[in-house]
């Protein structure tokens, strides 16, 4: 597009732009002819996929603001009215965090449909994802809404679709709305009705307390050991997010008065002053709540994101230390202490996905219990449990990602920090009772099902040149799959492009090693980036110290992620 075709389409999007905000916003870049930034707002649109939205805030298609989410809510109701026949009886949930323009957005979204006729279920304040997720299934809804940009820096923001089976959208809808979405008119024509007027209809519904304690009740009942302790330390942190009254709330009502905020960190701030970047995986970004376990002595760290859906955890160590976990071992902890000391009627399931650790797959076996691998994100987790609960009565016990992504039982059909967290200090004090620690039981996994190491390497590869080349990557792996890795041969190729074990087609290839070992490649879906997921599996001699089992894993796996990196240069990535 040229200087002129974009300047007559920022024209056009800001005469229809509801916001003074972004109207004022728009003028100043064309006053100034910042034409780099207009093309980038304004060649292309913010894609709705099956994570819904997520962008940077501020005008124009390719941005995030209420403009964007106003044609996006008018689109999805259309499909909604279309598709479900009920929709308008059974109304949409409409939840938000506490980012910037998090309150505007979800009202604009709640007026959307409430002009569509279908009525809003609000929550009034902010609230976990997981919350939302609950309130889809709790209120029979035909989808809800999430504002939220998870634990995205602040200037994002994003909008997130549940259908009624309570799990994030899959294929067909995902591209059946956007569909919608691209035939909706100009934000400034789409129809909404006031907050007074939408309430009058009967179109505007709060959604009382009650909920929040029903969803309370409901995590709360997910524990297996059930008893609390009075002596284990438990530091958490909500990262200046929306978690941190639940979470205390749940963990202190679980029986553990030893519950120490990260104070700094405990009350909703979307500017997020002490973090760059929210995500507990960030460097920097567990300072605090390592520094303040440090000085109460806490035995184990919980910290969620902002909007709660994701867990991360540190551990004390037998030295004395506090150990971060990763989040297949976090995965790993949860899984085997659900399938084996909680009591299922039906055969138990678990499901992970397939760029996460394997170890989860042979505990599972050996425990004769249903395993799934899925394709990265939660939604294909909930929906392949739905699917073997309706096909084979079996019973979801647990699923996780790799990226700190967990939920326990069908409470939700989403990843649950909460909940997540309050299983986890159940775990703690179940080992507590046995005369162990969380990191020891993890020690027991291992010598009994292996010790599985894993890393993850990321290249950035910006703009049209670093899309060809991260697509070369990929072709050249496909027409030249190695035969052996650092001297290890491979084993298998899994080519999920062309739909591995029965999974829809994606752009992830899997290289598996005689050893055990494994490489999976997948481009971002979000970011300029190709990832690389390593994996090794090492077994502990009888009798060996663990610590030196792993000294063992770890050098043997960094020699597998240099002779890979190795063989990707030669295939086209940059050095």
């Amino acid at each position: 597009m040229n200087d002129t075709g974009l300047r007559e389409r920022a024209e056009a999007w800001r005469q229809a732009d509801p916001d003074p905000a972004t109207v004022e916003e728009l003028a100043r870049l064309l006053a100034q002819g910042d034409m780099a930034e207009l093309a980038d707002r304004f060649s292309g649109d913010l894609e709705f996929g099956t994570a819904g939205l997520r962008g940077v805030l501020g005008a124009g298609p390719n941005r995030m603001n209420r403009a964007v989410v106003r044609r996006t809510t008018a689109g999805l109701a259309r499909y909604l009215k279309e598709h479900v026949p009920d929709a308008t009886t059974r109304g949409v949930v409409v939840g938000r965090d506490a980012r910037r323009l998090s309150a505007e957005l979800a009202e604009d979204t709640a007026a959307v449909l409430a002009a569509e006729g279908i009525p809003a279920h609000v929550f009034p304040l902010p609230v976990p994802t997981p919350l939302t997720a609950y309130a889809c299934l709790h209120l029979g809804a035909a989808a809800a809404i999430m504002v939220t940009a998870s634990h995205n820096p602040p200037e994002y923001n994003g909008y997130k679709v549940y259908w009624g089976n309570g799990a994030q959208i899959i294929p067909p809808h995902d591209t059946g709305i956007a569909a919608a979405i691209a035939k909706v008119e100009p934000a400034n024509r789409v129809p909404l009705l006031t907050v007074a007027q939408a309430r009058e209809k009967g179109l505007w519904r709060d959604i009382p307390d009650s909920l929040g304690e029903d969803y309370l009740r409901a995590i709360l009942g997910l524990r297996v050991f059930k008893r609390g302790s009075e002596t284990l330390s438990i530091v958490y942190t909500a990262m200046h997010g929306v978690g941190g009254v639940w979470a205390e709330r749940a963990l202190r009502e679980a029986g553990f008065p030893r519950f120490t905020p990260v104070a700094e960190q405990h009350m909703p701030d979307g500017r997020f002053p002490t973090v760059r970047f929210p995500n507990p995986e960030e460097p920097g970004a567990m300072d605090l709540s390592r520094a303040t376990a440090e000085r109460v002595k806490a035995d184990l760290v919980l910290a969620n994101d902002p909007d709660a859906d994701r867990l991360a955890v540190m551990a004390r160590e037998s030295t004395g230390g506090l150990r971060m976990l990763t989040g297949n071992e976090v995965g790993v902890l949860l899984g085997h202490y659900l399938l084996t000391q909680s009591t299922q009627r039906a055969r138990p399931h678990v499901v992970t996905t397939i760029v996460s650790s394997t170890q989860l797959g042979d505990i599972a076996r050996s425990l004769g219990a249903a395993y799934d691998e899925v394709l990265t994100g939660f939604k294909w987790i909930a929906n392949r449990a739905l699917e073997r609960e309706h096909s084979e009565g079996t019973q979801f016990v647990f699923g996780y990602e790799e990226a700190l992504g967990y939920t326990a039982g069908t409470v939700t059909r989403d990843k649950d920090g909460v909940g997540a967290a309050l299983v986890m200090a159940d775990l703690a004090a179940w080992c507590e009772s046995r005369g162990t620690t969380v990191l020891g039981y993890l020690e027991e996994i291992q010598r009994r099902h292996g010790l599985y190491v894993g890393a993850q390497r990321n290249v950035t590869l910006p703009g049209s040149a670093g899309a060809q080349a991260i697509r070369g990557i990929m072709d050249a792996f496909r027409a030249r799959p190695p035969s052996h890795i650092g001297g290890e041969a491979v084993r298998a190729v899994l080519d999920y492009q062309r739909g591995v074990q029965g999974l829809p087609p994606s752009n992830v290839l899997a290289l598996e090693l005689e050893g055990g070992g494994r490489v999976t490649l997948r481009p971002s879906g979000t970011e300029p980036k190709i990832k690389y997921y390593f994996e090794r599996k090492e077994t502990p001699a009888q009798g060996e110290p663990l610590a030196r089992a792993r000294e063992r894993a770890e050098s043997r796996l960094a020699s597998f992620i240099d002779a890979f990196i190795a063989l990707a240069r030669e295939r086209g990535q940059p050095t």
